[in-house]
């Protein structure tokens, strides 16, 4: 009988793993710069608490199961519910602004495909109950500086602010099953499936003068300079003014947090009826159709849930992605051997003063292998060499009787005789 692992799930062996830990504390070095701390949810959550955000639709996406007691559970296809769910039980009365970060997997059971896993990873942030510019500007800004950190240097902010559009749908006064099929439209990002939804023979919106601003608006794109020309479009509908002057003052703060890779995209949408303020989506070129590594914005969810008003704006990296463009855009690092010293006994009478001495090796915090499979002495040094630590330490019978013990340098080759008591304070300070 042949075991599998699942279709859209992966293994990873040794150096992935160290080379995934390296991303994993970069991030966690970045977020906790700008105080946010980390916080872990369940895998699996109720079902209800997905489809009350997503809909009902979104079943068909997850992974949800009946438990033994009878409730309808679901693994997480994402975190930014349960954080909701986390600040409800727990947080309600914690100071605010709360800055959280958190990591782990989610599942979605998609079609695999290359960038796209049933199994994935998430590494994101919450800031909740700072609504303005410069807590917008403030979670951009970690983001830039968390992917900066990693060395991916051709990462573009694209950014919106959803207040434009919802004033045009206020002035109007289009209900909101509409506004949400049109939000769906634009955040496709097809301009031909826009064009036809907006201004073809039979738009979503009976308004044509709407329909035209609406175009219009999701084809700008550009650098700030790109305001004016939005303003003067907006100019009639005195609903999308508040708005866009959120969005200016973003600006001017992305700039005071030394953000400049960014554009003003009018096209990001997100998709979602709980993003109320700005959203952002971050493109790393190079990468081909799975060049978006990350998504976010500022949104009202936790009042979804049954709680009080409180504004969120965060974002969640697509940390396989970032994987990928390490490895597709960086130059490889090389990583150190884990293991900087193997400690081998000569003979069989010596084996027992050998794991004394890896034992002390080790609380000294010094990574240390000893021989465990009763090797010859000429296939220990092979394996030293094979593992690339830097000192084997060869104990013999007749080193022992002096209290010493042989350590040799695998690098140089050149080996000393020294007291067991001085080869921790030698090996950590050579």
């Amino acid at each position: 009988m042949e075991f599998e692992r699942p279709r859209g799930t992966r293994d990873f062996l040794f150096e992935e793993m160290r080379r995934r830990k390296e991303v994993e504390n970069t991030l966690r070095n970045v977020f906790e710069n700008y105080g946010f701390g980390e916080v872990q949810t369940p895998l699996f959550e109720d079902l209800k608490l997905f489809t009350t955000k997503s809909g009902d639709e979104v079943v068909n996406q997850l992974y949800n199961f009946t438990d033994k007691g009878g409730r309808e559970l679901t693994l997480r296809p994402e975190i930014t519910a349960p954080i909701a769910r986390l600040y409800l039980n727990e947080m309600q009365k914690t100071a605010k602004p709360i800055k959280l970060y958190y990591y782990g997997s989610c599942f979605r059971y998609e079609r695999p495909q290359k960038g796209r896993f049933r199994q994935f990873w998430q590494f994101g942030c919450e800031l909740i109950g700072a609504k303005s510019p410069e807590g917008e500007a403030e979670v951009i800004a970690m983001c830039s500086n968390a992917i900066e950190a990693l060395g991916i240097t051709t990462a573009e902010f694209n950014v919106n602010h959803l207040g434009i559009i919802r004033g045009l749908f206020s002035h109007f006064n289009i209900d909101e099953e509409t506004q949400t099929k049109i939000m769906v439209v634009i955040d496709k990002g097809d301009k031909e499936l826009l064009k036809e939804s907006l201004i073809g023979d039979n738009p979503v919106i009976k308004e044509p003068e709407l329909n035209e601003v609406l175009f219009k608006l999701m084809d700008m794109v550009g650098d700030s300079s790109i305001i004016s020309d939005i303003r003067d479009l907006v100019a009639p509908y005195e609903e999308a003014h508040d708005a866009l002057e959120e969005f200016e003052e973003l600006i001017r703060t992305l700039e005071n947090f030394q953000v400049f890779n960014y554009k003003l995209n009018l096209g990001v949408a997100r998709g979602l009826d709980y993003y109320t303020g700005i959203v952002f989506e971050v493109y790393v070129e190079g990468l081909g159709a799975q060049k978006q590594v990350c998504g976010g914005g500022t949104y009202s969810l936790i009042k979804l849930f049954g709680g009080e008003e409180v504004v969120s704006t965060g974002f969640a990296l697509g940390f396989d992605r970032l994987i990928n463009a390490i490895e597709e855009l960086t130059e490889p690092k090389e990583l150190e051997p884990v293991v900087k010293t193997y400690v081998a006994a000569i003979s069989p009478e010596t084996r027992g003063k050998a794991f004394e001495i890896a034992q002390t090796l080790r609380l000294a915090d010094i990574p240390t292998e000893v021989d465990l499979s009763r090797k010859k002495f000429k296939k220990l040094l092979n394996y030293a060499n094979k593992i690339g630590v830097k000192y084997t330490v060869l104990v013999g019978e007749r080193d022992l009787e002096e209290g010493k013990v042989t350590v040799k340098n695998m690098e140089s080759g050149d080996q000393e005789l020294m007291a067991i008591d001085e080869v921790a304070e030698f090996i950590k300070n050579n």
